[in-house]
Formats: structure tokens, sequence, C-alpha cells
């Protein structure tokens, strides 16, 4: 089981990123995709989620309006469009896999596998 993050960069405000999350090596169904993201010296903190049985999305204030998540199913893969970004958006950002129905889809006990972070820095 594996979870591929990749896409981060360096932008300026007001920039756009797009992460990518490819999942392989599941052999049952996730029921969720998450995005996290950790800032230096702050916990890891869950910011968009996306419901794989109906892509139902998830979205935290911060990011609300600014983000979007969608899926590929075809290519396994769940994405994060960045837009309007912010110095304060600067983190390393986690995907992980829920295989069971989150509770809280932000809650990061609730996911069971973890891919590696992509570092997303807005500079000024």
């Amino acid at each position: 089981v594996q979870l591929q993050a990749s896409g981060g960069g360096l932008v300026q405000p007001g920039g756009s990123l797009r992460l990518s999350c490819a999942a392989s090596g599941f052999t049952l169904d996730y029921h969720a995709i998450g995005w996290f993201r950790q800032a230096p010296g702050k916990e890891r903190e869950g910011i968009s989620a996306i419901r794989t049985s109906d892509g139902f999305a998830y979205y935290t204030d911060s990011v609300r309006g600014r983000f979007t998540i969608s899926r590929d199913n075809a290519k396994d893969t769940v994405y994060l469009q960045m837009d309007s970004l912010k110095p304060e958006d600067t983190a390393v950002y986690y995907c992980a896999a829920a295989g069971t129905p989150p509770v809280n889809y932000y809650y990061t006990k609730e996911y069971d596998y973890w891919g590696q972070g992509t570092q997303v820095t807005g500079s000024s």
C-alpha cells in the first residue's frame, strides 16, 4: 500500500499549485482521502478530504473557497488545487487514506495510510 504525494514547490502569494496523491497497492477500497499539512513547530492539521463513495468534499475554514479537492478514479489519484495561496499556507503537505469511514475527516487518527510529504512554500 503506497500513497505518493507530489506537486509542492515555491509560490508567490496569490499563486497556485496543484498537489497530487497517487494511490497504489490497495486490495480493498478506502473510504476517504485526506489532505493534511504541518507547518514548522505546529501540529499536523487536516484541511480537506474527499469521500470516495460519492465524491463529497470537506474543507476547513482556513482553505474553503481557495482549495479544491478532486479525484480521478481511473488514475487512482486525488488532487488538491490550491489557489490564492498565502504565506501562512507554507507547510509540508501530506495525503492519507482511511480504511474505514472517518467520524471526523480532519482527524489524523482516522487515517491508516500516509504518503510522504511534499513541501509548499509561500514566498514574499
